[in-house]
């Protein structure tokens, strides 16, 4: 009997510490959002745009798990509406991926060079430092709880670390060699891994845990 209570106590504080984890991006990606579609509007920069809205798509997702580990009651409704939910923001996704993809073809077409944009880098820079940890301890809190939903979370915030890596490089090129089109490049880059989200949202099923 005093296993089975300590078992639990640690499964809640394991989960609690999950919940933290999920505010804290949530946090952190409505800033990084923020920032990076104000630079990116003001520099003209479709990468940063770009990387700014999809932190705010992340952002929806992040809630959809925060509601989902916080509601017990009514477990079939809880799942399927998750997997509504899920799918809305894979459709938000794929959106965004036309989007970037169009805008990005029609700047290289169109020649349109971006300004530099040190904010952009600044964000990209501590985006690459912040996301590989936070995957880390989303990766630990998911196999403790064995949640599939928080491994793909997880797996999700990976995804931000690629977008970050290439983003920075585009804006660096643009800024040290004065290479307008590597911001646009850089974008179009980004469409496979932001249209992969979507298709992962739009086929999402029922997670446990």
């Amino acid at each position: 009997m005093l296993l089975v209570m300590e078992t639990g106590a640690h499964r809640q504080a394991v989960a609690q510490r999950g919940k933290s984890l999920e505010y804290f991006t949530i946090g952190w990606n409505t800033l990084e959002g923020l920032v990076a579609v104000v630079a990116g509007a003001i520099a003209g920069s479709i990468s940063l745009v770009g990387f700014g809205i999809d932190s705010f798509i992340e952002v929806t997702s992040g809630t959809v798990l925060l509601w989902r580990m916080s509601v017990d009651a009514d477990a079939l409704k809880r799942e399927r509406n998750e997997i509504l939910s899920l799918r809305l923001v894979g459709v938000c996704f794929l959106a965004l991926a036309v989007y970037v993809g169009y805008e990005s073809v029609s700047d290289l077409v169109g020649r349109k060079a971006p300004e530099h944009s040190i904010p952009g880098i600044i964000v990209a820079c501590v985006s690459l430092v912040v996301m590989p940890l936070l995957s880390r301890a989303k990766k630990r809190v998911g196999n403790e709880l064995g949640s599939a939903a928080i491994q793909a979370d997880a797996k999700q915030t990976d995804f931000c670390v690629y977008l970050s890596g290439i983003l920075l490089t585009g804006l660096l090129l643009n800024l040290t060699l004065g290479w307008w089109w590597a911001d646009p490049l850089s974008a179009l880059v980004m469409v496979p891994i932001i249209a992969k989200e979507g298709i992962d949202g739009i086929s999402a099923t029922a997670c446990c845990g």
